[in-house]
C-alpha cells in the first residue's frame, strides 16, 4: 500500500473560530451551500462528535461514509477519515483529512489548513491528477461554507 499526502492552505477573512463551527455543522451546511454536489448528509452513528460515522449522498446518487477522529475545540482542528465512497475510492482504501483552522492576527481572519493522506491499494492507479481533483473540490467547498458566513455573519 502506497501513500499519497497533499498538503492546502487557503487564507480567509472569517475568523478561525466562525469556520470551525461552520465545519462543525458541514452535515447541515453542506448542502444548502453546495447544493449541485451534496444531497444529504446523514448521522449512521454517533451525534457529530468523535466516533461518529456519517453518510454523504451526493447529488449523482453516489455516496461516501467517514469517521470523525478528532475535534479539539481549543485549537480549532478536526480529523476525519473516508472509509468508503464511489467510484474515485475504488482504488483507496482510505482518505484522511486532518483539518486546522489557523487565527491570523493581520485581520480577524484565519488561515484554513488541511492535510490529505490517501492510502493507495494501487499506487500506479492514483494519481497527482486525483490529488489535485481532490483539493480543488475541497477548496470549492471551502469557499462556498466561507461565502455563506460573509453573507450570514451571525450564523455561526
Amino acid at each position: 500500500m502506497a501513500v499519497v499526502t497533499t498538503e492546502l492552505e487557503i487564507p480567509s477573512s472569517v475568523s478561525a473560530s466562525k469556520l470551525f463551527k461552520a465545519f462543525l455543522d458541514f452535515r447541515n451546511l453542506a448542502p444548502k451551500v453546495e447544493p449541485e454536489s451534496f444531497k444529504a448528509i446523514d448521522y449512521i452513528k454517533g451525534d457529530g462528535g468523535i466516533g461518529t460515522i456519517q453518510q454523504t449522498t451526493m447529488v449523482d446518487g453516489s455516496k461516501t461514509k467517514l469517521t470523525v477522529d478528532a475535534i479539539d475545540h481549543n485549537n480549532f482542528s478536526l480529523s476525519t477519515t473516508i472509509i468508503e465512497g464511489g467510484e474515485w475510492m475504488d482504488n483507496l482504501e482510505s482518505v484522511t483529512h486532518h483539518a486546522n483552522f489557523v487565527p491570523s492576527a493581520a485581520n480577524d481572519g484565519s488561515t484554513y489548513k488541511v492535510s490529505s493522506v490517501y492510502k493507495c491499494k494501487d499506487p500506479a492507479k492514483f494519481t497527482e491528477e486525483n490529488a489535485k481533483f481532490a483539493d480543488e473540490y475541497t477548496k470549492k467547498t471551502f469557499k462556498a461554507i466561507e461565502a455563506y458566513i460573509v453573507a450570514n455573519p451571525n450564523a455561526y
